[in-house]
């Protein structure tokens, strides 16, 4: 049951994260620390995530932007790996507070970056890559960040989606890697990891025709309602004894 029910909130993470390039990690986290415990959850979703973000490379091929990718992961991927090193040496319900306070704490941060009229060129990718990538290793998602840092550049739709998807496919892979590393991606682990990836994976593909028919506003909204739910969930989970 437990598997079937992270399959079906997998494939509609996916489907909505396909459309608007962030949130499957921060829908998919809550079912995955309900049924596997937060030190499971996250290297489960770390092998999600590099799935998920492939198969958006997948969709979208054609419109990668290679040099914005370049610049952002040559920072993101090393701390990336330092983040994740850091993750592991956290107990349990501090991985849970800290994960719901960030996804919280984004909401109005996101208000604020969308309310000044940024523009970013390769150098603040890089800046960017690396700050980013070193919240990525120690919290679930950093995609509001992520996401207005590659729109700030000029990226839009697919090569919006394809870009941001390769520059984040080499900071899980990297976080993955510094789990299997530390112990913390056993068999079993992985094996869940692929079975929440692949329906992360369908969803993505699904949500290809969809995404020139969102509307921004509506994006915005069902945004800001899933983080604050989902960093909520991640707070009680730490408050339990």
């Amino acid at each position: 049951m437990a598997f079937l029910f992270v399959l079906s909130v997998g494939l509609i993470a996916g489907t909505i994260s396909g459309i608007v390039g962030t949130g499957s990690s921060i829908m998919l986290m809550p079912v995955l620390v309900y049924a596997y415990g937060p030190k499971e959850a996250v290297p489960i979703m770390a092998v999600a995530s590099v799935m998920a973000n492939f198969s958006r490379i997948l969709a979208w091929w054609r419109e990668v932007d290679w040099r914005a990718c370049a610049a952002y992961s040559v920072t993101g991927i090393p701390a990336a790996a330092l983040g994740a090193r850091t993750l592991l040496a956290l107990p349990s319900h501090a991985v849970d507070l800290t994960i719901g306070i960030f996804l919280i704490a984004m909401v109005p941060v996101r208000h604020w970056l969308a309310r000044h009229d940024l523009k970013a060129n390769l150098w603040h990718l890089a800046i960017g890559g690396a700050v980013i990538g070193y919240l990525t290793g120690i919290v679930v998602s950093t995609g509001p960040l992520s996401v207005p840092l590659f729109l700030f550049y000029g990226l839009s739709k697919g090569a919006f989606l394809a870009t941001e998807a390769a520059s984040s496919l080499g900071l899980y892979f990297a976080k993955s890697v510094t789990f299997e590393r530390f112990g913390a991606l056993t068999g079993d682990v992985f094996i869940k990891g692929v079975i929440a990836g692949s329906s992360l994976m369908s969803g993505a593909f699904i949500a290809k025709r969809f995404v020139l028919h969102l509307e921004p506003d509506v994006f915005r909204l069902v945004m800001d309602a899933i983080m604050i739910a989902a960093g909520l969930s991640m707070l009680w989970n730490a408050a339990q004894p």
